[in-house]
């Protein structure tokens, strides 16, 4: 019989403490109102992962300010109190249901495909993005073409980051997540080909990889010392599944290396399959390669709903928490179902939907699937 016992041991992230180590993996769902207003439709869906036993839940990508952060229309975000206030109701039923729920912040940058607030994007450089929007997030064609961050415009990134972490702290998350992965903005500054800057934020890695610690220590100064603060890493991106690091794990040890030393609690790793090599150069997995030179703990992400494999990550000590995408979809109480020894339902974007009518496109572990 498989041992699945570490999977359910509690571990502490920053000043969270989690039931156990499987957590909800972050999902695009645009449910929310046209003004970014939680409905009761979000705090029923994440309110049953935290039903069925998950230990943590991250949300989806929430925006964090009213010019050029939005990604999608019907996303929801954090940028006043209106908004802030009502997430609360939301919080409070995951909490009463037994879990923990850290709020993801984003910046889409260049990956934009629907902004009330602001016409374009902004990324560090003007370069086209890879690949062609999302249809079923009312996107068409290829991305606009972006215009140059300012330093002016890297403040006001900051400051967003800034402001939302703390009102998600105020309205009772017990963390918040960078999102720094996928090709959105924070990735983007981080990414070779889309970084062609030749300031302070560009050219090596080491510069490349200074706005996403300079966002981690002004957020956890911010919000102090005893609220959880993690920040979300990937190679591959929404845009382009099969990005590698070019400086593999020379690039690993300095992005690792920086972003341990900036004041977070946690990596959260994503990759298309966590237990696989991160590089042709290496058998060790970047979840692996972010504990190695992290020297904090570690998310890991990516087709690990097999209880074998997510085992596995925590086993060897690649991962202190595994975080779920489809198989979470597929079985809101995989945690109660895998103590149980119950057997799990596989993903079926039809079963999924049903009953709802209304078809909607979201991202799992960093691509793109049908959902509700």
């Amino acid at each position: 019989m498989l041992n699945t016992r570490r999977l359910f041991e509690p571990v502490t992230l920053g000043n969270t403490t989690l039931d156990n180590r499987v957590g909800v993996a972050p999902m695009t769902r645009t449910s929310a109102t046209a003004e970014g207003l939680v409905t009761d439709q979000m705090i029923s869906y994440y309110t049953s992962f935290a039903k069925g036993g998950f230990g943590l839940i991250i949300t989806e990508g929430i925006y964090t300010d009213n010019q050029y952060s939005q990604c999608y229309f019907n996303q929801p975000g954090i940028i006043d109190e209106e908004q802030a206030q009502i997430w609360k109701k939301l919080v409070d039923s995951v909490h009463q249901a037994g879990a923990k729920i850290f709020m993801q912040l984003q910046h889409t940058g260049p990956l934009s495909q629907g902004n009330r607030f602001m016409e374009g994007t902004i990324a560090p450089s003007v370069v086209y993005p890879k690949g062609e929007q999302l249809k079923f997030f009312g996107g068409k064609g290829p991305f606009p073409l972006p215009k140059e961050a300012t330093k002016k415009d890297i403040e006001d990134v900051i400051k967003g980051f800034v402001d939302s972490a703390k009102r998600a702290q105020s309205v009772g998350f017990d963390g918040v997540e960078i999102h720094g992965a996928n090709g959105y903005l924070l990735d983007a500054f981080l990414t070779d080909y889309t970084n062609q800057r030749s300031d302070q934020y560009g050219g090596t890695t080491e510069k490349r990889v200074r706005l996403l610690v300079e966002v981690s220590e002004a957020v956890r100064e911010a919000v102090g010392p005893n609220f959880t603060v993690g920040i979300r890493i990937s190679q591959r991106k929404v845009n382009d599944s099969e990005h590698k690091w070019s400086g593999k794990e020379k690039d690993a040890e300095i992005i690792f290396g920086q972003l341990g030393k900036a004041g977070l609690d946690y990596i959260h790793v994503t990759e298309h399959k966590a237990c696989k090599p991160a590089f042709d150069t290496s058998h060790v997995s970047l979840a692996a390669f972010a504990k190695k030179y992290g020297k904090i703990p570690v998310i890991a992400n990516g087709n690990l709903e097999d209880p074998s494999k997510s085992s596995e990550m925590v086993e060897q000590g690649a991962a202190d928490v595994v975080t779920l995408g489809k198989g979470a979809l597929a079985n809101h109480d995989w945690v109660n179902k895998v103590k149980n020894g119950e057997p799990l339902s596989e993903f079926n974007p039809a079963e999924v939907l049903r009953p709802t009518a209304i078809i909607k496109e979201f991202e799992v572990e960093g691509r793109s699937i049908i959902g509700r």
